[in-house]
């Protein structure tokens, strides 16, 4: 199976899926990660863009990411491009790639560079002419989904069980992005919240998931 995850900002595929990610790509699927923005100059020194690149390279290696699709828009900035642009830039990539399933960031993320993303990927999973998507799931982001608006519904729950350890492992690879307890981006926020989602679903340990749309053929 073809699955596509979209991460606005490199380190959103770690915590919105990651557990799910490593799952899925040892079974067999192959999954591929669309970064949407990236860091630019002078807001961020070459340094710093160049660490980050080598920390998404070792982050996917982790977790058995087969392919990398890099849209290159400015972070913290995609209220500036055009939404054409963008729809454009995913609809391609879904076009190109045909998957079947798709994870994107939630409608009410904090960050407004998630729910621009959320909405672009509404528009190119459109079910219109020949479209692959057959499942849109939205996962939540800790730091930016937990400090949004609150109305993310969990309805599918992943057990991650024997692979909570890589979605670590690969979390600790964004050194630049990881932050010390009680900051959700930390380690800890993100053992306990797949325990806590584990404690909903029956699991030892759980990601969760909206599932937004299912087109069964």
């Amino acid at each position: 199976m073809k699955i596509l995850i979209v991460a606005p900002h490199a380190d959103d595929e770690v915590l919105g899926c990651g557990g799910t990610i490593k799952k899925r790509a040892s079974k067999g699927d192959e999954i591929r990660v669309c970064f949407v923005t990236q860091a630019y100059e002078p807001e961020w020194t070459a340094a710093y863009i160049k660490n980050k690149e080598k920390e998404i390279t070792r982050a996917c290696f982790v977790l058995g990411v087969a392919e990398k699709y890099f849209l290159g828009f400015p972070a913290a900035k995609l209220d500036s491009i055009p939404k054409k642009d963008l729809n454009f830039k995913i609809k391609e990539i879904i076009k190109n790639f045909v998957p079947k399933a798709i994870y994107i960031p939630h409608r009410d993320d904090l960050h407004f560079d998630h729910r621009l993303v959320y909405e672009a990927c509404l528009v190119a999973t459109r079910p219109i002419g020949k479209c692959s998507v057959e499942e849109i799931y939205t996962y939540e982001t800790l730091s930016e989904t937990e400090w949004g608006m609150g109305s993310f519904r969990a309805n599918v729950f992943e057990d991650i069980s024997d692979t909570l350890k890589y979605k670590i492992k690969a979390m600790k690879a964004y050194k630049s992005e990881l932050m010390t307890y009680p900051h959700p981006r930390s380690l800890r926020a993100i053992k306990a919240l797949a325990e806590k989602r584990a404690s909903e679903s029956g699991f030892k340990f759980a990601e969760s998931f909206e599932l937004l749309k299912c087109y069964r053929k």
